[in-house]
């Protein structure tokens, strides 16, 4: 049976990188029963497992243990990672980010046609107001993807790079969502990493990871108590009203903003000195 404990243990100790969790689990059949955990970001995303009572942070052919959330298209060739931003100033048309951003959501949401105006890449309207993102790895011939296909991509890359450190073939994953999403953004969440090649386990609250991350389902903790968490990541910003109580989460409230990151904040502080040099 799956080792319960050991998931738990894992959700804690891997917000390390920000209240966003990633976990992991064997079981007695085997290698085969690996659970990773995904921690899907805006901007960023990680992977952890665990195994033989540790928490591992994964780091990737880089290096690094976060992996930016960017695909990019090229004449002939795919990449994703640090690969695909590293290489987006000289190709921004065909370097896809954001991707969060567009999930579950319609073409029509204010949201979206904010967010069209600030990318460097063509956001179109698909099928059933679908947004798609639209490239032209060749320069001529526009190739279109769902936000479900470009995050697959990313998880996709979180998965190999899992399977590098561990040796084996993984097929399982817990992946953490914003609390606020809606049936939808989680729904498309789990197609996305079902065209990963991920069967998920479970789609985890980012704030629920959070306090799991700070030890608040513990026993000397256990007593009757309400926690506000908050988390501000690149892109969004969580805030939820918890109660625990015998190490058991009820969500009270919650709210939040995909609006409302660092790069909001970059974009605020771009605007502002572009009104102030217009001036001059």
């Amino acid at each position: 049976t799956t080792n319960v404990i050991g998931f738990f243990l894992l959700l804690a100790a891997l917000c390390i990188f920000g209240p966003i969790t990633v976990a992991s689990a064997t079981t007695d059949q085997g290698q085969s029963d690996t659970i990773i955990g995904i921690d899907l970001g805006t901007t960023y995303s990680c992977v952890g497992v665990y195994r033989n009572g540790n928490v591992d942070i994964i780091a990737n052919d880089q290096g690094n243990r976060i992996t930016p959330s960017y695909v990019a298209f090229t004449e002939g060739d795919r990449l994703v990672g640090d690969a695909a931003k590293n290489q987006a100033s000289i190709n921004p048309t065909n370097t896809i980010f954001d991707a969060k951003r567009l999930i579950g959501r319609k073409y029509s949401d204010k949201s979206v046609q904010a967010d069209k105006k600030l990318v460097p890449f063509d956001i179109i309207s698909g099928a059933g107001d679908k947004p798609l993102v639209q490239v032209r790895p060749d320069g001529t011939n526009p190739a279109d993807f769902a936000p479900e296909e470009i995050s697959a991509m990313v998880l996709q890359k979180m998965k190999s790079t899992a399977e590098a450190y561990l040796g084996h073939e993984v097929k399982r994953a817990v992946v953490t969502v914003p609390a606020y999403f809606n049936d939808a953004q989680r729904a498309a969440t789990k197609d996305a990493a079902t065209i990963a090649g991920l069967q998920v386990d479970r789609i985890l609250n980012e704030p629920t990871a959070a306090a799991l991350a700070y030890g608040l389902n513990e026993d000397h903790v256990m007593e009757d108590r309400t926690v506000l968490v908050y988390d501000l990541g690149g892109g969004t910003f969580d805030v939820t009203l918890l109660n625990i109580d015998d190490g058991m989460f009820e969500v009270l409230s919650t709210s939040g903003d995909t609006h409302l990151g660092g790069e909001d904040f970059d974009q605020r502080i771009m605007q502002y000195y572009i009104k102030m040099m217009q001036k001059q």
